[in-house]
């Protein structure tokens, strides 16, 4: 095994100095595309989808619980089969409680082409508590760029789509998948892909945080079990 050198504390702290310097300039860089994901435009949703969850048969608008916005998961789970994806697996695992994003405005859902009857059996045993939500036999996992075409469109893959509404108007804002969903499964991470990011006066395009009235700025996060209604919807 290769070793990172061995060096005096002096000469550590010069080269993370350096690396920090870098690192920052990454960090600004990030920022600024995240701010251009914002600035992406919108395209209506005008097909109906049909989904079955817990609470039986769901559409789209459904799936956002209320909230302004939508981050769903396309977990591959196909439906002759009675395990999920492992990697999709692993994804979930990392993603952590949902009340900080519901204070946001934004909900978070898995969907996958399995009957939910197969969907249940296999999120009890992992052990899950985030939405997730069958789309058999329907098409929303191709019409939302999960089966690549340069791949022959025939195989699912992997893939986040994040959604915005209007009242009752469903608009696609975002999509990502393969090296796209490294990294994701913080709070911050799922909200730097949203139209409305973390919703913090900072951000830009300005103004979306106040237009949405969410909560902003690192002193209003709370403990995840002092959130109430008020600010999850």
């Amino acid at each position: 095994m290769s070793l990172p050198e061995i060096v005096s504390r002096a000469e550590w702290r010069a080269a993370r100095e350096e690396l920090l310097d870098k690192e920052e300039a990454v960090t600004r860089a990030l920022d600024a595309l995240r701010a251009e994901r914002r600035r992406l435009p919108m395209v209506p949703v005008d097909r109906e989808y049909v989904f079955e969850g817990g609470d039986g048969k769901a559409t789209l608008l459904d799936l956002f619980q209320g909230r302004q916005q939508l981050v769903v998961h396309h977990f591959v789970f196909d439906p002759d089969r009675e395990t999920g994806c492992r990697c999709c697996s692993a994804f979930l695992d990392q993603i952590g409680h949902l009340a900080h994003l519901h204070a946001r405005r934004t909900t978070f859902a898995a969907v996958s082409r399995a009957p939910f009857t197969r969907i249940l059996p296999f999120k009890a045993r992992m052990g899950w508590t985030v939405p997730w939500y069958s789309s058999h036999p329907g098409d929303f996992d191709a019409d939302f760029g999960v089966f690549p075409e340069e791949e022959g469109g025939t195989a699912q893959r992997p893939g986040v789509n994040c959604f915005l509404r209007d009242g009752d108007r469903v608009f696609h804002t975002y999509s990502a998948r393969g090296r796209g969903l490294e990294g994701l499964g913080s709070t911050t991470s799922l909200l730097d892909l949203t139209a409305l990011g973390r919703q913090e006066p900072w951000e830009e395009p300005r103004g979306r945080a106040h237009a949405v009235g969410a909560l902003v700025a690192q002193e209003h996060l709370r403990y995840h079990d002092e959130y109430d209604d008020r600010h999850g919807r």
